[in-house]
């Protein structure tokens, strides 16, 4: 595929620091956008706002915690004040704890509840007005926001409850925002992958942790340049191709 698509472009990515976003974050400055890092952890940011400036992007880092109504409002605003339109919103942040329903820390489920559902609509509602407006006007006359989910928003597993709850969430909001805006050349994507070697299962308690390594421990987990390249299909694709879903998981992966 060809680099630059995405050439006076502004691309906001949450959950920039690590994992996904950071894979997409790279893959998105290639392609020629503005790349705005948004994360909590800012020295990480730094790091990676540095590597992509030092490869000749234009990037902005900013440091965010987006289950914060106002921090996630204040970080899009800035993006679209600094560069005056955001065309792309990666919406990538997320927690996973796992574990069976009867015995949970329930802080556990407000905690994924805060990020991986409220997160993101906040994120998805302050970017609104300006994904709109950068599809009424060029370079593409298309915008994108994608919606990182996960298997587990579609196959429902024991010790999964929350998670799931919380990810099928993600979908349903996904979807009737599709159909809200979708005439208007807004193109809204949900990203579903499986098992993949990023940081998310190190925050499990241990004994969650353990059966995590027991389940998917004998098998070849996705890198997260997987869903990268996944991400750049869907906001590469012609203003006229929506790509609504992709579910991505390792090819030995069952569930």
């Amino acid at each position: 595929m060809s680099d630059n698509v995405l050439r006076g472009c502004v691309a906001v990515v949450t959950g920039a620091s690590s994992g996904i976003g950071e894979a997409s974050s790279r893959m998105l400055a290639r392609q020629g956008a503005t790349v705005v890092l948004v994360a909590r952890r800012a020295d990480r940011l730094a790091t990676l706002a540095d590597e992509i400036s030092g490869v000749g992007g234009d990037v902005l880092s900013i440091e965010a915690d987006v289950t914060q109504r106002s921090e996630a409002e204040s970080a899009i605003g800035r993006a679209a004040s600094e560069f005056g339109r955001i065309d792309v919103l990666i919406n990538n942040a997320g927690v996973m704890l796992l574990g069976p329903i009867l015995d949970a820390p329930v802080e556990e489920w407000e905690q994924m509840v805060r990020v991986n559902l409220l997160g993101v609509m906040y994120c998805a509602k302050a970017a609104l007005p300006h994904l709109l407006e950068a599809a009424d006007r060029g370079p593409r006359n298309v915008a994108d926001l994608v919606n990182v989910s996960s298997v587990a928003g579609r196959q429902v597993r024991l010790g999964s409850g929350a998670y799931n709850a919380t990810k099928h969430g993600v979908g349903a909001f996904s979807e009737a925002l599709r159909l809200e805006v979708t005439q208007r050349h807004l193109r809204v994507s949900l990203i579903e992958p499986g098992a993949v070697a990023t940081e998310l299962a190190s925050h499990n308690r241990p004994e969650v942790l353990e059966g995590i390594r027991e389940r998917f421990g004998s098998i070849q987990r996705l890198d997260a340049t997987d869903i990268a390249d996944a991400i750049e299909y869907i906001v590469t694709r012609p203003r006229y191709v929506a790509v609504n879903e992709i579910l991505i998981r390792p090819t030995e992966q069952q569930q």
